[in-house]
């Protein structure tokens, strides 16, 4: 009887979700209500339909809303005056005309999945996104080509290697959980990402690209164009600075790979300045220097460049955070654990119960790093009655289902959404479409490459 009432209120709880989604979607798309407001009234929505207390509510929403801006906040605006840098300088213009003339305009897109790629596998996905717009919006502009054609490619391989890549931090977690090995993981992610990507990105991105025509925000484009024509910084030293903060958080990855426990000093040095808020600020620096003063830019002109470009950002901020606000009212009400409640119930081969339950937490909370997290706990304790069981599939099985069905209450949603200047339905068919293609995709590959290994 007990688990009979259970599992009533465990559906009861996700009705209500989909209500204030709805509620929240045609607010937006239909009577064109501000995103920030309208998050906040279906967070407390949410709340109430659930039967959380006033208190908790508004503890849920300031929480969430804060924790969810804690580092982004700070990321989005050192992002945005190392992007600044690069545009005032030329280094934008720079790496664009060099994409452009190695891969030429028709295949410039397959180099911007590369790209994606390689700068997503130690930065998390909000990080790689801001390091990586400027170039977005220049190559467009100088290749003429859809918006989506260009960004859908570089969201693809940052977003794959989120969810798939170690030594990325979401993969590292359900790695820890299930004790996979490392190395095998790294070249099962390879063999089934690489593909993922390629449908999800320059395939997909030309497809959708042709049917959503869509220009960079006004203001944002503006500050990421040079304004004056000078000679172009090197190829060279442009990279080093856009890399920069990359480069950095690799060396903490593998510092913390190398030595877990952190007992060196060295490692915990490499901790510090590969954590992503530090790196950032290291590479903002490095780029007053190399891409401001060396490059004949006064000091009240650096300063300038800096203070300026984060005014078109503060609408941006206060929509992810509204978006972590609705995502920490779910997690709050009990959605999330209702539907890892339901998922646990399913009796299915272990690689599919592993991406079912991720993907059923990521379309309930949001977040996919929280998804991995809380799948790598559920499935933890059924895979060690699975000794058969690849261990690494699974491990991939979990981060391709946690990266399913990006919608409202994703943070990422929004940035994309914001970024690229799209309406809610134009981000659910190009973003969120994407995102559930590189998921589902990636458990075919991983199905397939469990009959073979």
């Amino acid at each position: 009887m007990s688990s009979l009432f259970g599992l009533s209120h465990n559906v009861t709880l996700i009705v209500w979700a989909l209500v204030a989604i709805v509620f929240l979607v045609v607010l937006i798309a239909r009577f064109k209500w501000n995103p920030f407001v309208t998050l906040l009234l279906s967070s407390l929505l949410l709340g109430f339909l659930a039967g959380m207390k006033p208190a908790d509510i508004i503890k849920a929403v300031t929480g969430g809303l804060g924790g969810t801006l804690a580092t982004i906040a700070i990321v989005i605006g050192l992002g945005t005056m190392l992007g600044k840098m690069m545009a005032e300088s030329g280094g934008a213009e720079r790496i664009a005309t060099t994409l452009v003339d190695r891969f030429g305009e028709k295949r410039v897109h397959w180099a911007m999945m590369l790209v994606g790629f390689i700068v997503g596998i130690p930065v998390f996905f909000e990080v790689g996104v801001i390091l990586l717009i400027p170039i977005v919006f220049v190559v467009a502009r100088k290749t003429k080509m859809s918006l989506l054609q260009i960004g859908i490619p570089i969201l693809a391989g940052l977003s794959t290697v989120h969810g798939l890549v170690p030594p990325h931090p979401a993969p590292m977690i359900a790695i820890d959980a299930y004790k996979a090995d490392l190395g095998t993981t790294i070249l099962y992610s390879l063999i089934v990402g690489l593909p993922t990507a390629i449908v999800a990105g320059p395939l997909f991105g030309k497809y959708i690209g042709k049917r959503i025509r869509v220009e960079p925000p006004e203001k944002l484009a503006e500050q990421f164009t040079m304004k004056e024509r000078r000679d172009l910084p090197g190829f060279g030293i442009t990279l080093l600075t856009i890399l920069m903060p990359v480069l950095l958080m690799l060396i903490g990855s593998i510092a913390s790979i190398a030595d877990p426990k952190a007992k060196s000093g060295f490692t915990q040095f490499a901790g510090f300045i590969g954590n992503e808020v530090i790196a950032l600020l290291i590479a903002v620096v490095f780029a007053f220097f190399t891409l401001g003063f060396a490059r004949g830019f006064t000091k009240e002109e650096v300063s300038r460049f800096a203070s300026e470009c984060l005014a078109p950002t503060a609408t941006i901020i206060l929509i992810i955070g509204g978006g972590g606000a609705f995502k920490q009212v779910l997690i709050n009400s009990g959605v999330g654990g209702a539907i890892a409640a339901i998922a646990t119930q399913a009796h299915v081969n272990i690689i599919l119960f592993a991406w079912f339950v991720a993907a059923l937490i990521r379309v309930a909370t949001g977040s996919a790093t929280v998804a991995m997290t809380t799948a790598a706990g559920i499935v933890a304790p059924i895979l060690a009655q699975n000794p058969g069981a690849n261990v690494e599939l699974v491990v991939l099985a979990t981060g391709a289902g946690s990266l399913v069905l990006s919608h409202v209450n994703d943070a990422g949603f929004w940035m994309v959404k914001e970024f690229f200047d799209m309406s809610v339905p134009q981000t659910l068919k190009s973003w969120t479409a994407m995102e559930t293609i590189l998921s589902v995709l990636g458990l075919i590959f991983i199905l397939v490459l469990s009959a073979v290994v």
